[in-house]
């Protein structure tokens, strides 16, 4: 299917676990030269890197990479890519995909999958992926975001509790009969419009308990579409032993 879409990439240098976390060298490249680089290999029409970071600016400039200066004061990478999208001037109607600059593993495949779907479903305002859960832990782990959908993958709720919740038997008997959680994946496509609102609105009630900034689009009756991921997403980097663990995935995709 060709599709006209766009990549954004939020980038700061602020980070609790690991400062500096964008301009980390791994394998011998920034950590977020290595996720333009997955970002290149998708069909989008154009990347650009939004930072607030003028070392980041530079970096990006030196690798080839597009890249815009934004304010500091924006509480998530949603913010900053609505001010980006402004900056540029870009429509309402333009589909942009929210790249994480913590995604050195991303699949190409499913950035073309999330505005794919965006554009396949005109009542939806974004697209989003998930992928099952096969472990008990993971379904009680409240760092796992769960989704819970629809029969048309319209997203009902996401949680970091268990949803849903199985009554009168046990989650690893459940998980046994059939796969019924699903992990909700921190990859968007948005139409720029919905984009704009949202970052107009105040934090929801409910995304202010869960601190889950999806739940804003669904308290404002927003559409959020969900088809699980065409091929498995690795996690992202957030810790040192991640460093380690994207090195040895990276040198084996270069052998």
């Amino acid at each position: 299917m060709s599709i006209d879409y766009r990549i954004v990439i939020p980038a700061r240098m602020a980070s609790q676990r690991l400062p500096g976390k964008p301009l980390i060298e791994i394998n011998g490249r920034p950590l977020i030269e290595h996720v333009y680089r997955r970002a290149s290999a998708s069909s989008a029409q154009s990347i650009v890197i939004a930072t607030d970071s003028a070392e980041i600016h530079r970096a990006c400039r030196s690798f080839g990479a597009d890249s815009v200066m934004t304010s500091p004061d924006h509480q998530s990478g949603s913010d900053r890519i609505a001010e980006c999208l402004d900056m540029l001037d870009w429509p309402d109607t333009t589909l942009v995909v929210n790249l994480q600059g913590d995604e050195p593993l991303m699949p190409p495949a499913c950035l073309d999958q999330a505005a794919e779907i965006l554009q396949s479903a005109p009542d939806a305002d974004v697209a989003s992926l998930y992928w099952p859960i096969d472990t008990a832990h993971d379904v009680e782990d409240s760092n796992v975001v769960k989704v819970v959908t629809d029969h048309a993958g319209r997203a009902l709720y996401f949680s970091r509790s268990v949803i849903p919740c199985p009554r009168g038997t046990s989650i690893e008997a459940a998980l046994a009969e059939s796969p019924g959680w699903l992990r909700h994946i921190g990859l968007y496509a948005y139409r720029a419009g919905a984009l704009r609102a949202f970052s107009s609105m105040p934090p929801s009630p409910l995304e202010h308990l869960e601190k889950l900034e999806q739940l804003r689009f669904l308290e404002a009756g927003k559409v959020i579409r969900m088809e699980k991921a065409r091929s498995f997403i690795p996690a992202g980097v957030d810790s040192p032993a991640d460093l380690e663990r994207v090195s040895t995935i990276l040198s084996g995709e270069a052998d």
